[in-house]
């Protein structure tokens, strides 16, 4: 599912709601993802799962197509670990939020 399918799913699943609002608040919801997680904090949305930032080391790498090495530089990198609840969907039992 791509950005504008949630929307356009939101939009159909509240009529009251307009299209541009449900927009409005999707993007605002990810760009709030976006800001915390470029702080460094931990965002949990519970029974889905939790995004957080996790930094990787400077290494010597290898360029696939020349075979040279070359240095990496230290990262931060977008890290995902799913909730209980999506875990259990995922392998086919209901689950339910203890």
């Amino acid at each position: 599912m791509i950005r504008s399918e949630l929307i356009q799913k939101i939009s159909e699943e509240n009529p009251h709601l307009f299209q541009r609002d449900v927009e409005r608040i999707v993007n605002t919801i990810f760009e709030e993802i976006i800001e915390a997680m470029a702080r460094g904090d931990r965002v949990e949305l519970r029974g889905f799962g939790a995004f957080s930032v996790k930094q990787r080391d400077a290494r010597v790498g290898r360029n696939p197509r020349t075979g040279e090495s070359v240095e990496v530089e230290e990262k931060a990198v977008p890290f995902f670990k799913a909730g209980k609840l999506l875990r259990d969907r995922l392998n086919g039992k209901e689950g339910t939020e203890d």
